[in-house]
């Protein structure tokens, strides 16, 4: 009969210890090489060199008129899914190319989070958004460690030839998976490496599973699709898992 109190409390203890937040994630190691690709800036992660930031000088090249044949990005803007009410955030927004073909999907119920470091480039939006009369876009000034997103409201957060090029990989992906909502989707859109036809310079490709790699550090995190049907690019999609109930 004493045997009754005892599973009593250890069932009582059960829920508390079930609600203990989960174990920090260890610190990344990152490594600095002297001898490195020139395009890269001499630092890498999980053996990967991280590619130098293209600057606000490069604005231009981003909306050449080359890009929809090179790119097709009406392709990529239907494998997202935007749907009305949804809340979007392009992180490396650049000249906002892609925060401006969502802004309408979204809708006058959503809204567009064009998020970069380059205040250049978040002051080209603004004047863009201004001209064009489009409200639903919102400028936000990141860091190299934090693209500043609402924590758990986000529906898709999408990065667009820029994820190679975060100095701190490790860190951003940290901040943006806490943005997202359960159910929300982390999308990558990489030059492809696996295809020497490309033509972009080698530090500024990726491969599909070097991606997968990278975010297997996350376990709220779950690959669930990666889309092939770009000319030059292949498109990652991550799910953010529900919490267990």
């Amino acid at each position: 009969m004493r045997l009754l109190p005892l599973l009593v409390a250890l069932a009582a203890a059960l829920p508390a210890a079930a609600d203990e937040p989960a174990p920090k994630r260890a610190a990344p190691k990152y490594e600095t090489r002297a001898n490195h690709d020139p395009d890269g800036i001499g630092k890498f992660y999980m053996g990967r060199e991280i590619a130098r930031v293209m600057g606000y000088g490069g604005a231009s090249w981003l909306e050449r008129p080359e890009r929809v044949k090179e790119e097709e990005p009406a392709k990529l803007i239907e494998a997202l899914a935007v749907r009305p009410g949804m809340t979007v955030a392009d992180v490396g927004a650049g000249s906002g190319y892609h925060a401006f073909l969502m802004a309408p999907l979204v809708g006058d119920t959503g809204g567009v989070i064009a998020s970069d470091i380059q205040p250049e480039m978040l002051e080209l939006i603004t004047e863009r958004a201004k001209k064009q009369g489009v409200k639903n876009v919102r400028t936000v000034r990141g860091t190299e460690t934090d693209p500043k997103l609402p924590a758990g409201g986000v529906d898709l957060i999408l990065l667009v030839d820029v994820y190679h090029e975060f100095s701190h990989p490790f860190e951003m992906a940290e901040k943006m998976v806490a943005a997202l909502k359960p159910g929300g989707r982390l999308v990558f859109v990489e030059f492809r490496l696996e295809d020497a036809k490309v033509p972009i310079k080698l530090v500024h490709k990726m491969t599909e599973r070097q991606v997968v790699r990278e975010m297997e550090a996350f376990a709220e995190l779950e690959h669930t699709r990666t889309v092939g049907s770009l000319p030059w690019q292949h498109v990652v999609i991550f799910t953010k898992r529900a919490p267990k109930k």
